[in-house]
């Protein structure tokens, strides 16, 4: 498949699954504690690609061991804690604007460390994009208090996500997607995730019922979809495209989760509308190449 084509693909479906990751966060908080979701989504795709990781172990150069580490917890470990523990807090639209601002973090810091990779053209079009964020995330006119805590989680959590694009693009691009993932939760966050999930108290008291099946269900689809499978094709986009490119998934996935919030019996604005038609625009006017002189 052509490289162009492709990278809209991977863009287009990310967006759906990390565009539904908000739903089922705020669905798996009814059964379990921030701490518990986050092990448990780390968990629960570190079983899935543990096997893999084990028959491909001597395909691990052990000159990226290091950086495989680095982003297993700057951009899969830590985050996965974050947004729980804001998120019981902080309403979804400050959320969604929030992790809306990667691409603005990756871009002044490929401006600071890699000047030549960002044009005023990428500049332009995601900050169009941001202001289509904001103004479909805010377009019910309910802001509601600011938290500053939570707030302030979200926006580490968002930059971890940026710093993680930047460090899998320059030090580990040359890997399949497919083997990274699996090395990433296979082997960096098995044990980690592990031990954080008997340190949150789950296993105390523990009992088989429909209401702890329920939890793990929301939990599994958010660490198999949402996680796992993300994660690879991220890494699969990042390969083929930049890291400002790849991070404006995080422009589009407001969209989704205003149609999961339609679907669950919320009323969808003109003014929303408005802002997704924007974050639509920005991104073609970031597409597009300027015509030659």
């Amino acid at each position: 498949m052509n490289a162009e084509k492709e990278k809209w693909i991977l863009l287009f479906v990310l967006t759906l699954i990390w565009g539904s990751s908000f739903i089922l966060i705020k669905k798996s908080l009814l059964y379990f504690n921030p701490y518990q979701v986050g092990a448990l989504r780390v968990l629960i795709a570190s079983l899935m690609l543990l096997p893999y990781a084990l028959l491909n172990i001597k395909k691990l150069p052990k000159n990226k061991i290091k950086w495989v580490v680095l982003s297993a917890l700057i951009g899969n470990f830590f985050p996965m804690f974050l947004f729980p523990l804001a998120e019981t807090q902080i309403s979804s639209s400050i959320a969604g604007i929030i992790n809306s601002m990667m691409p603005i973090f990756i871009i002044f810091l490929t401006l600071i460390f890699w000047r030549k990779e960002t044009t005023h053209r990428q500049v332009l079009g995601v900050c169009i994009s941001f202001v289509g964020a904001i103004i479909l995330t805010l377009g019910n006119g309910s802001l509601g208090e600011i938290k500053w805590f939570p707030i302030g989680l979200l926006l580490l959590a968002t930059l971890l996500y940026a710093i993680n694009s930047i460090t899998v693009k320059k030090k580990l691009s040359h890997m399949e997607p497919k083997l990274l993932s699996a090395f990433v939760f296979g082997f960096a966050l098995f044990f980690p995730s592990l031990l954080s999930l008997v340190f949150s108290g789950f296993f105390q008291g523990l009992e088989m019922n429909s209401h702890l099946l329920s939890g793990l269900g929301f939990v599994a689809l958010l660490a198999i979809f949402g996680t796992g499978l993300a994660m690879m094709l991220n890494y699969r986009l990042l390969h083929i495209s930049n890291a400002i490119f790849a991070s404006t998934v995080t422009l589009l996935m407001p969209i989704v989760a205003v149609i999961w919030g339609v679907l669950d019996g919320e009323t969808l604005s003109l003014v929303q509308s408005l802002g997704a038609i924007i974050i639509i625009g920005g991104l073609i006017f970031l597409r597009t190449q300027p015509k030659a002189k």
